[in-house]
């Protein structure tokens, strides 16, 4: 647990950094234009923001902006805790908007992670362990039941969401929908209106943005040749890959990847 003014006072990151780690993040003054996933959020004080393990962010220019940050590894909530939250659901809303009343319980739970953090040479190792579990359990309970900004249009039906895990587990061997509409026993068609009410794309487009995402994290935090990327997300040539990338983002995978880092490229960064 830091505060941003001990970010600054660390090592600078202006690149994109994907990390296995989750990230909560709130801002007590100021202002703050985070990115996650390559999509901009403009921050204001009492809003939170939950980035988790396998999504890239950058948290743009910390200089105007007063807050603090809650890192914890993946495992660290306990099982109940993480399936109440949905620790592990990557399609997750990224921003909270607290209403007023919010507030107060908000700042107690963060305020009680930082005494506990700050008591760690006091109290047993084993002990600590287990209170930090149980505040942090609060807090994230209480963060993932505030209204999110950007969700879904609708419920999701159980028809998105057998389609949403299904890409999410096998985007990288098929991008056909009818490989998917095959393996859950449903048309084409029904998948496509179930994908077009919960997030407004039909079924096809978001396989294809499911690759492209994918894409844009291995280009903007690793040092692997675009064809390589491409192979390992199916394609049979790297012509193809850039065709396809080319064609949904309007950009090549090399011109991304320069756009989006502001600093040498090295290996996957996991901070």
């Amino acid at each position: 647990m830091s505060t941003l003014a001990q970010l600054r006072s660390g090592p600078v990151l202006t690149g994109p950094v994907r990390s296995q780690r989750h990230h909560l993040l709130t801002l007590t003054s100021g202002a703050l234009r985070p990115t996650v996933d390559f999509a901009e959020y403009a921050m204001a004080p009492g809003q939170w923001l939950w980035v988790r393990p396998g999504q890239v962010r950058q948290w743009g220019d910390l200089q105007g902006a007063e807050g603090t940050l809650v890192s914890f590894e993946r495992d660290f909530l306990d099982p109940d805790t993480a399936i109440g939250v949905c620790a592990d659901d990557p399609h997750a809303p990224v921003l909270r908007v607290p209403s007023t009343e919010d507030h107060a319980l908000l700042r107690v739970a963060t305020s009680q992670l930082q005494w506990e953090c700050s008591a760690a040479e006091r109290t047993p190792l084993d002990t600590h362990l287990q209170v930090l579990r149980h505040l942090l359990a609060v807090l994230a309970l209480r963060v993932s039941g505030l209204p999110a900004r950007g969700g879904l249009l609708t419920e999701p039906s159980e028809v998105y969401l057998a389609f949403r895990d299904a890409v999410e587990r096998d985007f990288a061997g098929t991008k056909r929908l009818s490989d998917y509409a095959g393996a859950l026993a449903y048309s084409p068609r029904t998948l496509s209106r179930a994908t077009l009410a919960a997030a407004g794309v039909p079924a096809k487009e978001f396989i294809d943005r499911r690759v492209v995402l994918e894409a844009k994290r291995m280009l903007a935090c690793t040092d692997l040749a675009a064809a390589r990327i491409g192979a390992r997300l199916g394609f049979s040539s790297a012509t193809n890959f850039n065709k396809f990338f080319h064609q949904r983002t309007g950009t090549t995978p090399i011109a991304f990847r320069a756009s989006v880092n502001q600093e040498p490229l090295g290996p996957p960064r996991q901070r």
